[in-house]
C-alpha cells in the first residue's frame, strides 16, 4: 500500500499529466496519450517478464509496420518491435549487474549453434558494404532472439506457457484473418486483390501465408489436448480459409513438406538417415538442373484465381512473372556470393546492391533496380551473399541442429502431450524452413516470433520437462 505522502505524489503527477495533455490534445498533439502506456509497459518489465513476453505474442499478428508512414525511413513494427527492444536493453543490463543464464541452457547444443549464427554475423558487420545497415540488421536478429529464445525458455519452465502462447498469438491472427477474409470477398475473392487486402497487419500474401501455414500445426496440437475443442476446431477452419485464400503457393508447398517429415517422424527414420535422403535427394536435383528446367519451362500456366490453375503455376518459370522473378534474385545472390565468397556484402544490405548483379535476360516486369521490392528470395541464399559461405552454414548449422535434438527427443518421449508437442512443433519449423528455400522472413517479427519461440519449446522440453513424463 502507498503511504499518505506517496498517495499526493500519485495524485499531483496524475493532475499534472491530465492538464498537460488536454493542453497538447486541444493544440492537435497527440503523442502524449502514449506516456501511461509506456509506464505501465515499464513497469511489468520490471515485475513480470512473463506476462511481458505473452503480450508481445498477443500484439505480434496485430502489429502494424511504420514502414509507409513518412518517419524518416523507420520500418519498425509497433508495438511489438519498442517493446523487443527494451527487452534486450534489460536483458543487458541484467547481465552487466551480475544475473547469470542458465548453465543447461548456455551449453544446450543448438544454443551453440545460434552464437555461431550471431558471432558470425557481427564479424561480417566489420567487412560491410554498409555498416549501419548491418548494425541494424544484427540488432533487430538479437531483439527477437532475446526475447523468444533466451528469455522464451525460461518462459516455458511452466508448461501451460507454451499454450498460453500458442493461445494468445492465434486468436488475434484468426482475426486478422477474418478481417482480411471480409476485406477480399468485397473483391470477389480475385487473385489480385489477394497480395494486398491483409495489408496493414502484412505486407503482402507471401508473409500472411506463410504464418497461417506455421501456425496450423500447431492449432492442431492444440486439438489434441482435449481443451476447449469446438474453439480449437473453430480456430482451424479460419486458419485453412486464410491459407486457401491467401493464394500463397510457397505456403501450399511448405505444408506438403511438414506432411512429407510427419512420415519420418512416425517411422521413426533415424536422423542420419534423413539428412543422407535429403543430401541425395539435393544431389539428383542439381545433377538433373538442365532436365528440369527444360521441363519445367514447358508449363505457361500463370498465377490464377481458380485454385487448380493456381496450383499447377507453381511449376511455371517460363511466363510466371513471381517465379521468374524469384529465381533473378537466386542468381544475383550467387554472383555477389561469387564476388565476395568469404564476408560477403554485409548482413542485410542484398536489397542495395543486387541490381548491379541482375542480368537483362532474366529481368522481369516486376524487377527493380532501386532495392525497394525485398531480398534475397531465400534463407540459405540471403546468407550467403550477406555474409558468405559461412553465413550460409550457419544457419544450415542451426536448421540441423534443430532437426537432430528435435527428432531425437521426439524418439525418447512416450506417448502423451509432450511427444505431440515436439511432434507438431516440428511440423511448423518445418514449414518455414521448407518456406526458407523460396523467401526469408526472420527480419519481420509476425515469423519470427514463432520461429525463435518454437526453437525454445524444443530447448525447453529437453532440458526442464523430459524428466517428468521419463
Amino acid at each position: 500500500m502507498l503511504s499518505k505522502i506517496q498517495s499526493y505524489w500519485v495524485v499531483f503527477f496524475t493532475a499534472v499529466f491530465v492538464v498537460a495533455n488536454s493542453i497538447l490534445v486541444a493544440n492537435e498533439f497527440y503523442w502524449l496519450n502514449i506516456l501511461p502506456i509506456i509506464i505501465a509497459i515499464v513497469l511489468l518489465a520490471f515485475l513480470s517478464l512473463e506476462y511481458l513476453l505473452l503480450i508481445i505474442a498477443f500484439f505480434t499478428p496485430l502489429s502494424i509496420s511504420l514502414e509507409g508512414l513518412d518517419l524518416g525511413g523507420i520500418g519498425m513494427f509497433v508495438p511489438t518491435e519498442p517493446l523487443l527492444f527494451g527487452l534486450l536493453l534489460l536483458f543487458i543490463l541484467k547481465l552487466l549487474s551480475g544475473e547469470k543464464l542458465d548453465k543447461k541452457l548456455l551449453s544446450y547444443p543448438i544454443t551453440y549453434a545460434i552464437f555461431f549464427y550471431l558471432i558470425w554475423m557481427g564479424f561480417t558487420i566489420i567487412t560491410s558494404e554498409i555498416p549501419l545497415v548491418s548494425f541494424k540488421f544484427l540488432l533487430s536478429r538479437l531483439w527477437f532472439i532475446v526475447a523468444f529464445y533466451f528469455l522464451g525458455t525460461q518462459l516455458f519452465k511452466k508448461q501451460k506457457n507454451i499454450r498460453n502462447l500458442l493461445w494468445l498469438y492465434l486468436l488475434p491472427l484468426c482475426f486478422v484473418i477474418l478481417n482480411t477474409s471480409f476485406k477480399h470477398a468485397q473483391f470477389h475473392f480475385d487473385l489480385e486483390s489477394s497480395h494486398l487486402v491483409m495489408y496493414p497487419f502484412f505486407k503482402d500474401h507471401t508473409r500472411y501465408g506463410a504464418v497461417i501455414a506455421m501456425l496450423l500445426p500447431m492449432a492442431i496440437y492444440l486439438l489434441y489436448t482435449r481443451k476447449r475443442r469446438g474453439v480449437v476446431i473453430g480456430l482451424i477452419a479460419i486458419l485453412v480459409l486464410g491459407l486457401v485464400l491467401s493464394y500463397t503457393r510457397a505456403a501450399w508447398v511448405s505444408l506438403l513438406g511438414a506432411v512429407a517429415f510427419a512420415f519420418v517422424l512416425k517411422f521413426r527414420i533415424r536422423f542420419r538417415t534423413f539428412v543422407s535422403i535429403a543430401v541425395v535427394g539435393v544431389g539428383v536435383l542439381l545433377f538433373s538442373w538442365s532436365t528440369i528446367i527444360m521441363s519445367l519451362e514447358k508449363n505457361s500456366q500463370d498465377s490464377s484465381s481458380t485454385l487448380s490453375k493456381h496450383v499447377e503455376s507453381v511449376s511455371n518459370i517460363s511466363t510466371d512473372a513471381s517465379n521468374l522473378e524469384r529465381i533473378n534474385r537466386w542468381n544475383c545472390a550467387i554472383r555477389m556470393f561469387q564476388e565476395r565468397p568469404i564476408v560477403g556484402w554485409g548482413p542485410g544490405t542484398y536489397a542495395f546492391q543486387y541490381a548491379p548483379f541482375q542480368r537483362a535476360g532474366e529481368k522481369t516486369i516486376i524487377s527493380t533496380n532501386q532495392g525497394d521490392l525485398g531480398n534475397a528470395h531465400s534463407e540459405f541464399l540471403g546468407p550467403l551473399a550477406e555474409s558468405g559461405i559461412l553465413g550460409m552454414l550457419s544457419f544450415l548449422i542451426l536448421m540441423l541442429t534443430v532437426y537432430y535434438k528435435g527428432m531425437q527427443l521426439y524418439y525418447h518421449l512416450p506417448n502423451g502431450d509432450l511427444k505431440n508437442l515436439i511432434f507438431f512443433t516440428l511440423l511448423s519449423l518445418t514449414t518455414y524452413f521448407v518456406h526458407g528455400f523460396l523467401n526469408n522472413f526472420l527480419d519481420t517479427d509476425k515469423l519470427a516470433v514463432p520461429f525463435w519461440g518454437f526453437i525454445a519449446i524444443i530447448v525447453a522440453v529437453d532440458i526442464y520437462h523430459k524428466k517428468e513424463v521419463s
